[in-house]
């Protein structure tokens, strides 16, 4: 028995752990499988960020894997790698989170390299000059693929005076000025139990992952300060449409308008509706637009949810000479869902669809770790997936018709265009 922590049970094989220190544990049993899925998220990233050091988060997620005090690089990348296991790492908007794979036998081992990346970088000042021209060849790499910068510069029009619209990666500038001192100041504030959720998923019973967690030391590390308030996001009000000039065989558009956060009830509709827009082949937009009218080799609709609001649109790479073409076909799209919402049969047929999609989803460890952590992440009361399910069963016509009139509106979408004319 450790002391000071509290579990509950949350469904079969699912347990969640507060300790007194903060930081909280969640996992599921999966007993099926021989590996295991864990992870740290760390609870601060690029909306917690001041502009003129706009992609610490991400620096300082690249710079823990330069050392630690007792591994070097190449000891940190061997560890697991030789054991058949993985190590991985990402910032997103909300999240830094430092994730394993292994076999079930070699959570132990697993555990500690993730918590000596968490717990003890080094953060040396050589390493950051080298591991700068790392990222600023990442920067490079996504200013060189279209696809993905569109959607930089379209966040960025969205929110362009709120940390939702910085760039995760930072701008060449702002890395450039970034110092060790920089990144060990953020390592003192976030990088504590308060701000840490621990995620697993597969075969580990939870007591055995909490005895893990016990030896690696996160039930006597000190709590460290609360994580700072994100500024209110502002509601984009009126439609702005963005020229970003560059040189490119094709031209890159997304159309899109902010939404609501991911606890909102609402989601499922929204789901709902971006998958009969343009999810999968059977969309309305890659029937229409692709097969069709032959306008776009990639088109599709998406949906994104954050702590304090989300994002849904659509995105097109289209030939310059069709661009305006591929516009005004995706806008009637849009308007006939803001006009006619969905009919019965359209509708059960995308419940049938998203339904499928979201079991389908939850077949691994990692997407079950995944899911584990977002429950903690986002604060929302734990559903089953049976009852997943179920809510979106249940959503009625008239919900999906009140959110396709609120958002999915011709109006209200910001476009930002990338491409030469």
């Amino acid at each position: 028995m450790i002391d000071g922590l509290k579990t509950e049970q949350l469904d079969k094989g699912l347990f969640r752990t507060e300790a007194d220190n903060g930081v909280t544990v969640i996992s599921e049993h999966i007993d099926r499988v021989r590996s295991v899925a864990v992870g740290m998220w760390v609870r601060t990233a690029a909306v917690h960020e001041h502009p003129s050091r706009m992609g610490v988060s991400h620096f300082l997620e690249h710079m823990v894997f330069k050392g630690t005090e007792r591994r070097s690089a190449r000891d940190i990348a061997l560890e697991l790698e030789v054991r058949g296991g993985s190590l991985d790492a990402f910032t997103s908007r909300e999240h830094t989170a430092f994730q394993a794979r292994v076999l079930d036998e070699d959570v132990g081992p697993a555990l500690d390299v993730l918590t000596d990346l968490v717990r003890n970088p080094a953060l040396r000042q050589k390493d950051l000059d080298l591991e700068k021209k790392v990222i600023l060849e990442e920067i490079g790499m996504v200013e060189d693929t279209p696809d993905e910068l569109v959607f930089d510069i379209h966040s960025e029009t969205l929110w362009p005076d709120h940390p939702y619209g910085y760039s995760i990666l930072g701008t060449r500038d702002t890395v450039a000025s970034l110092t060790a001192d920089d990144l060990r100041e953020l390592h003192s504030r976030a990088y504590h139990p308060k701000q840490v959720v621990i995620a697993g998923a597969g075969n580990l019973p939870h007591d055995k992952l909490l005895e893990q967690l016990a030896k690696c030391g996160w039930f006597e590390f000190p709590a460290g300060p609360d994580r700072p308030e994100v500024p209110l996001v502002p509601r984009v009000t009126a439609q702005e449409r963005r020229i970003h000039k560059k040189e490119l065989a094709q031209t890159h558009i997304v159309m899109g308008t902010d939404t609501f956060p991911y606890a909102d009830p609402r989601r499922y509709s929204l789901m709902l509706l971006t998958t009969v827009l343009g999810s999968g082949m059977s969309s309305r937009l890659f029937q229409r637009v692709r097969e069709q009218l032959g306008l776009a080799y990639a088109v599709y609709a998406f949906q994104s949810f954050y702590e304090h609001v989300g994002v849904s649109g659509v995105y097109v790479g289209t030939r310059h000479d069709q661009a305006e073409q591929a516009v005004d076909v995706i806008n009637d799209e849009i308007q006939r869902l803001s006009k006619e919402g969905l009919d019965v049969p359209t509708l059960e047929d995308a419940k049938r669809q998203l339904r499928g999609q979201v079991t389908l989803g939850m077949e691994s460890p990692s997407s079950r770790m995944y899911r584990a952590a977002s429950v903690v992440l986002y604060g929302r009361p734990y559903k089953s997936l049976d009852k997943i399910l179920d809510e979106i069963q249940a959503v009625d016509p008239s919900e999906v018709r009140a959110v396709a009139q609120e958002f999915f509106v011709p109006e209200r979408q910001t476009s930002v265009w990338l491409g030469p004319n």
